[in-house]
């Protein structure tokens, strides 16, 4: 009688097997599961932010394959990037202006390879969230104390995701030896990502809203290409934040508050950016384990309508972009061709 549900249980296997990538969630847990059990130990807040800085690392290591001293190039990228908005972050103005210029970078490095979209990604996202994230309700010798700690102790980090690069390539995997043709149309997407990125850290500066970070970098997400595709993103963001907030959300009210609980939220939401093949899928679980963090903590509804709220406005202002810089490209080269 029970012969019915094995092929039912073969095709979960397969499906999930499909939908979870296991090498690289298991190479994730690798390098930020000890940082999460350092905060559980330590109680150290830097510890658990320092888990984005070796997932950040390693996400690009891993899809493009990248040899030890280009992940080292990589680092240095993301401590120079959240340095300089760290210490830009107190003058207003020049926070926003650098935020969009590093979104500017991060888009146009394309120009020199298309694969060099994913490192400046992977540069932008973890500085700017840490720009943010220190500062965020505490004193200014505070936040200082703490992007210290980041800093001082994101070797570890490194030294992790390399040691995994050495392990890959003596089991044969490849190194990268190129980043992909340059991009002809880099241009555009680099000038409407700077565009989002400044109009979203405008946003957040004048009207001071709390997790900023999850504006500028939502602005800057959904521009991917046109504005068909951008639209396309946006709905998968949208539908993740707003399936995955309420029920994260639902499951914090059942479960009592609690330090561990906490602290496994915050690496399953860290894993859920490397781990799994479907954008939609990742991003609705990373909402859904950030409301239940905020849950954990003691802050879930607030923190909810925020996430739901912030990604919304972000991608709004991402969309704009991708259409405004679309109408005047198209103008310019009319101008250009009437002319010739």
């Amino acid at each position: 009688m029970s012969s019915p549900t094995i092929p039912s249980a073969a095709g979960l296997r397969d499906h999930l097997s499909r939908e979870i990538k296991t090498g690289e969630l298991v190479r994730a847990l690798i390098v930020v599961g000890p940082m999460v059990a350092a905060f559980f130990i330590a109680r150290e807040t830097a510890l658990l932010n320092l888990g984005l800085v070796a997932v950040s690392l390693l996400i690009p290591a891993l899809r493009l394959q990248l040899p030890p001293k280009v992940v080292a190039w990589h680092y240095l990228a993301i401590l120079v990037t959240f340095a300089a908005l760290f210490l830009a972050a107190p003058i207003k103005p020049l926070f926003v202006v650098l935020t969009a210029l590093a979104g500017f970078l991060a888009a146009a490095a394309t120009r020199h390879g298309e694969h060099f979209r994913t490192l400046g990604n992977w540069v932008f996202i973890p500085a700017v969230y840490l720009a943010c994230e220190v500062r965020e309700g505490v004193s200014a010798s505070d936040a200082l104390r703490h992007a210290g700690m980041i800093i001082v102790s994101s070797p570890i980090a490194l030294a992790l995701v390399c040691a995994i690069r050495i392990y890959d390539q003596r089991r044969g995997d490849t190194t990268a030896t190129s980043f992909g043709a340059p991009a002809a149309e880099w241009f555009l997407p680099a000038a409407a990502t700077a565009l989002a990125v400044l109009a979203a850290a405008a946003l957040v500066e004048i009207l001071d809203l709390a997790h900023g970070q999850w504006v500028m970098w939502s602005a800057a997400s959904v521009v991917v290409g046109d504005l068909t595709a951008s639209t396309g993103k946006l709905k998968q963001r949208a539908i993740g934040a707003l399936v995955g907030v309420p029920l994260g959300f639902i499951a914090g009210m059942v479960l009592p508050q609690s330090r561990v609980g906490y602290a496994l939220a915050v690496l399953a939401a860290t894993l859920t950016l490397i781990s799994f093949s479907r954008y939609i899928v990742g991003f609705g679980l990373r909402c859904f384990f950030i409301a239940l963090a905020a849950s954990f903590a003691g802050g879930a509804s607030g923190i909810a309508e925020e996430r739901i709220v912030n990604v919304l406005i972000g991608g709004a202002f991402g969309l704009i972009a991708v259409a405004l810089t679309e109408i005047v490209w198209l103008r310019v080269m009319r101008k250009v061709r009437s002319s010739g």
